[in-house]
């Protein structure tokens, strides 16, 4: 308890020391407060039915605070979309790090990529916003290509961090492979949340495993 008063003392000083400091922070802490909001938000009511009063509401903002930080809906969900690829890529480094062989990398892969199929929220929130640009074919090229953008570029990294000997493979077969394995955590997710005892743990690790291995070996093949 003590430490506690000493810390919030502390902060209060550097707060009053540095006014530029203390509002960064404030700012960062409101970015944080409603990309959290929104995750819950979308993942309860959906994409498209989600409404930025509610979000702001539930981080405890203002829809003024939320424009500040945010064009609109789609705007914060690219926002969601790169801290969670950003997560990844810090627990995949973990993986690799672990790692002493390309069987037990794959291994790792196989067995972190089980628990995003069965992260509900996360998977909620990317087939809600896959419908929504599927109902909206007007504003669907645009954030296609946008989402495909993101994907591709999490998915390269991930690759070159896991196999840094397949670095400088032909690039077009990797973003094709990795485009394959995205459909297939889409399919199994999508089963996984419909019926949660479809498939054994055995059964979604196999398929998994099936993709970890085929992008590999399309990148080797290049």
């Amino acid at each position: 308890m003590r430490f506690r008063i000493q810390e919030s003392l502390a902060r209060t000083k550097k707060s009053r020391l540095n006014p530029s400091a203390h509002k960064q922070e404030r700012a960062f802490a409101t970015r944080r407060d409603l990309i959290r909001a929104a995750r819950a938000t979308f993942a309860r009511d959906g994409f498209e039915a989600a409404r930025i009063e509610d979000i702001a509401v539930k981080a405890g903002k203002t829809r003024g605070a939320f424009y500040a930080n945010f064009k609109d809906k789609e705007d914060v969900f690219f926002a969601i979309f790169e801290e969670d690829k950003a997560r990844d890529q810090e627990k995949i480094g973990a993986l690799f790090s672990a790692a002493s062989s390309r069987k037990e990398t794959v291994e790792a892969l196989v067995h972190y990529l089980d628990n995003v199929v069965r992260d509900r929220q996360r998977v909620l929130l990317n087939l809600g916003f896959k419908m929504y640009v599927i109902r909206h074919p007007n504003r669907g090229k645009r954030l296609r290509k946008l989402h495909s953008e993101m994907c591709e570029r999490a998915a390269m990294t991930k690759i070159n961090t896991l196999f840094p000997e397949l670095v400088g493979a032909n690039l077009q077969r990797c973003r094709s492979a990795a485009t394959e394995v995205g459909a297939i955590l889409d399919g199994i997710a999508l089963n996984v949340l419909f019926n949660p005892q479809g498939l054994t743990s055995e059964q979604r690790q196999r398929y998994l495993r099936i993709a970890a291995l085929a992008t590999v070996q399309a990148a080797h093949a290049a």
